[in-house]
């Protein structure tokens, strides 16, 4: 279910400030759960504002900006670090995968190069390799 919009959200606060009924009777009445009425009353009263809040939901940051600036600082000086040494460098108290995340926001990236060129003893086949099942006989699909 979507967000109620702010039409219905002060409508249900008036009818409630005007003792127009309980809470379970204006619940009803605008056809809203109990918990969205209370819901709402308790953020106006706390907030003083009765406007959504999804910007507030979700898990807050572990990584906060500073120390995302002092990771760039750091990957700078040695762009070889591994996760787990720039976790524990930093002190940081988070996940490996939390870690990656910010970084690759960030649009840092972890790649490392081969040491060895490449093997020049054994070429590689040039051209395609034939397509499955072109001149299979045994095949189920009717032609």
């Amino acid at each position: 279910m979507g967000t109620i919009s702010m039409d219905l959200r002060e409508r249900i606060l008036t009818s409630y400030d005007h003792k127009e009924g309980n809470r379970e009777e204006i619940a009803s009445r605008y056809r809203v759960s109990l918990g969205m009425v209370k819901k709402l009353l308790q953020q106006r009263r706390r907030t003083g504002d009765i406007a959504p809040r999804h910007r507030f939901s979700g898990p807050k940051p572990r990584i906060l900006s500073s120390q995302q600036q002092q990771m760039r600082v750091l990957l700078g000086k040695k762009p070889d670090l591994t996760l787990a040494e720039l976790r524990q460098a930093m002190q940081l108290d988070c996940t490996l995968p939390a870690i990656h995340y910010v970084l690759a926001k960030m649009g840092l990236t972890y790649k490392k190069r081969r040491s060895a060129p490449a093997n020049k003893l054994v070429p590689t086949l040039r051209g395609h390799a034939a397509s499955g099942g072109e001149d299979r006989r045994d095949s189920t699909r009717p032609n």
